[in-house]
């Protein structure tokens, strides 16, 4: 990752990062980051000196084909930890064991606290769970990243990236929550701690911030696309139902004229 994939980010897409000195060159700390791409789990890894490990969904880990084993392949490579999603706290939970663990190997955690990627570019809502119970069990300073851009390099759902764009990296400075630690089934705790590294992220990244969750707005974007698609295809009938009608009355219509044309002719012959 660091030899092969970094060089050649740097040569095709030239991604700029400030504030690298805000990462300690030892020691653990948990990396917290806005989610735009897909390629966010390329360029963050790839481009800072240290290891960061990751949690990533089992789906990534068990995806059947060609596709699958490559995306396997590389997330068992960069040393990524595969979280299995089902049950009601099942996700939660397996993330919190995974960072305490990475931090107390003295390592770097990465979390994005939204949960998913941002389905339009904006900042959502962080969740309460593995960045504010890690930070509060173990002590680890929070250290706030945004990704600049990244969405641009690969859109959802857009396989080959687009090149031409330069994604930057904008690392904030370490925040100490250590006055909070041991209260970590607090939930009003757990939330001030998030809001305020949402904050941090909204600061740095330039983001419009939504106070909802962003597996909300997918729900509610998808909703509306469904809406305006079903709007749009009985918008679509009804204008071809109207041009039928409109084509059968000047049908009508000229058979009526050709009938008058018909009878007037007749009684002239007469």
């Amino acid at each position: 990752m660091k030899m092969i994939v970094a060089p050649l980010l740097r040569i095709f897409f030239r991604p700029w990062m400030e504030g690298e000195d805000n990462i300690p060159d030892e020691g653990p700390a948990i990396l917290a980051s806005n989610h735009l791409s897909f390629s966010d789990s390329f360029f963050l890894p790839a481009l800072l000196k240290r290891r960061v490990t990751f949690i990533a969904k089992a789906e990534y880990f068990t995806t059947p084909g060609l596709k699958g084993r490559l995306t396997a392949a590389f997330f068992k490579g960069v040393g990524q930890l595969p979280v299995d999603r089902s049950g009601a706290r099942g996700a939660g939970e397996a993330a919190i064991r995974s960072g305490i663990a990475v931090i107390e190997r003295g390592e770097l955690f990465g979390v994005y606290p939204e949960g998913t990627r941002s389905p339009d570019g904006k900042l959502y809502r962080g969740k309460v769970g593995g960045l504010a119970r890690v930070a509060l069990a173990t002590g680890a300073p929070v250290i706030p990243i945004a990704m600049i851009d990244t969405e641009k390099v690969q859109p959802p759902g857009q396989v080959v990236p687009n090149f031409g764009i330069r994604p930057g990296i904008r690392i904030g400075r370490p925040l100490d929550f250590s006055r909070y630690q041991g209260m970590e089934n607090d939930r009003f705790i757990l939330r001030s701690v998030t809001d305020e590294v949402m904050y941090e992220i909204m600061r740095l990244s330039g983001q419009e911030y939504v106070d909802i969750y962003a597996t909300a707005a997918k729900r509610q974007i998808t909703e509306d696309k469904k809406r305006a698609d079903a709007e749009r295809k009985a918008t679509q009938k009804a204008e071809k139902e109207a041009e039928k009608a409109a084509l059968e009355a000047e049908k009508a219509e000229a058979a009526k004229a050709e009938s008058e044309s018909g009878s007037e002719s007749e009684k002239n012959a007469e």
